[in-house]
């Protein structure tokens, strides 16, 4: 699908409904993280995680992460939240740290080729805002092309998503500059999956 991609602005309360309104119509926004800027859309909607990984030209056995708005979202996305679970949350949660854990069975297929699935709170008022007016859940992932570097700002996601998503909403550069930690917790033992500005194990 080609869009004409609607630039708009953090600041401006109607460009945040509009961005808002997309999200929850399953269409692909770009929006600023506490890491780097994500790109998403309704968590619930599989035509719009279809619209994701066409987006990003994204392979279908990588799944896409759930970015929520606050910790009571969580049910709304997996089934079981384990004791180290709540644990590192509580103590990391906003912020960049990904748990992968037991995904909800309300969630569409396309999600993830798997049983689980990643979840993480972002410390980003703007990015948290976004989510709780589209659902209190979003499929995001980094607002790039597969395989490209991750954008820090919405010009260079605009670089490379143009024309290929509904919206790039502009939020200043991301503070991060570094995908969150990612941890797996799916078997009987914490496993890192991705190293980030966490340290943990």
């Amino acid at each position: 699908m080609v869009y004409t991609t609607q630039k708009l602005s953090g600041l401006s309360d109607s460009d945040i409904q509009t961005g808002t309104a997309f999200l929850k119509a399953g269409e692909t926004v770009v929006f600023p993280t506490d890491t780097v800027y994500g790109v998403g859309t309704s968590a619930f909607s599989q035509s719009g995680i279809d619209k994701l990984y066409d987006a990003k030209i994204r392979p279908l056995d990588k799944g896409i992460p759930i970015l929520l708005a606050d910790l009571s979202d969580l049910e709304k996305v997996a089934i079981t939240f384990p004791l180290v679970a709540k644990e590192l949350a509580e103590k990391h949660w906003p912020g960049p740290l990904t748990l992968i854990v037991a995904k909800h069975p309300d969630l569409p297929a396309n999600l993830s080729p798997n049983e689980g699935v990643a979840v993480r709170i972002p410390s980003h008022e703007l990015c948290r805002k976004l989510i709780r007016q589209a659902g209190g859940a979003v499929a995001a992932t980094s607002a790039n092309l597969s395989g490209q570097p991750a954008a820090q700002t919405a010009a260079e996601a605009l670089n490379q998503l143009d024309g290929r998503v509904a919206a790039v909403i502009d939020g200043g550069t991301a503070p991060g500059g570094q995908p969150s930690t990612i941890i797996s917790l799916m078997g009987s033992e914490p496993v890192i999956v991705r190293e980030g500005p966490i340290k943990l194990l």
